[in-house]
């Protein structure tokens, strides 16, 4: 199986090395990465002109380092790098924060994997929650276990998977769960403030979610220490909306 891995961290990322050290145990791995941070990025991409290098990040792999997002890495690499050699997964991470609940939409990670599904791909974008210090390579095993079991999946398929704090242990199991869509309580602090100036920094804040036995979501699963799977859609059509604008019989007049 020829595997492509890309992130939102950047080539250098350590959550990178250890994913790929894990991946190999299932095939071969092809490295296209952002040359720097790409998190928050979303699903851009880039209409200018980009820069491709190959690097040996010294002791852990040989992979091409792009001056773009994540999406620009998948599509570089479906449509030129690896054009002769089709890639049959992509995945995307080890990600050094969760994406969960509203994070879906803004994350680099996510969009990755998102845009392999454009190529008739399977993806899996792989994410892990904060914490300091980080134990990359425990967070990178957990996932490779749960990859190995949910493969294989359909070509479209975007699976987001998430894995809890190492710190608090061994995860408590795995949840497949839905998307949260309740947001965060969020602020901004101010940090610089003249007459006509002033400069600001977005404060997280905790998901709105609140936690049920009854009706887990990814953002509850994962902070109550459970791996958590997400099967992500790539339609953002909204049937029940779309019926009621038909009901109200637009025409131009």
């Amino acid at each position: 199986m020829h595997i492509l891995l890309t992130n939102d961290d950047g080539i250098f990322a350590v959550g990178l090395a250890a994913m790929y050290k894990r991946l190999l145990t299932l095939g071969r791995v092809t490295v296209v990465a952002p040359s720097n941070v790409q998190s928050g990025a979303g699903h851009s991409i880039s209409l200018r002109e980009l820069t491709c290098r190959k690097l040996q990040i010294e002791g852990q792999f040989t992979g091409f380092s792009v001056d773009g997002s994540p999406a620009d890495c998948v599509k570089l690499a479906v449509n030129q790098i690896a054009a002769d050699d089709p890639v049959d997964l992509v995945i995307s991470g080890l990600n050094y924060g969760a994406n969960v609940g509203i994070n879906v939409f803004y994350s680099g990670t996510v969009a990755g994997a998102i845009e392999a599904a454009f190529y008739n791909l399977p993806a899996i974008a792989v994410s892990a929650a904060m914490e300091e210090p980080w134990n990359a390579e425990a967070a990178a095993g957990w996932a490779l276990r749960v990859i190995e079991q949910i493969l294989p999946i359909e070509p479209r398929q975007v699976v987001s998977l998430n894995i809890p704090q190492m710190s608090k242990g061994t995860p408590r199991g795995v949840k497949v769960v839905e998307q949260s869509t309740s947001g965060f309580d969020e602020s901004y602090e101010i940090l610089e403030q003249k007459e006509g100036h002033a400069v600001y920094r977005l404060a997280g804040g905790s998901h709105r979610d609140k936690h049920s036995e009854t009706h887990w979501t990814d953002t509850t699963a994962l902070t109550a220490g459970y791996i958590t799977l997400t099967s992500l859609r790539l339609d953002l059509t909204a049937p029940t909306g779309n019926e009621r604008l038909k009901e109200k019989k637009i025409q131009l007049k």
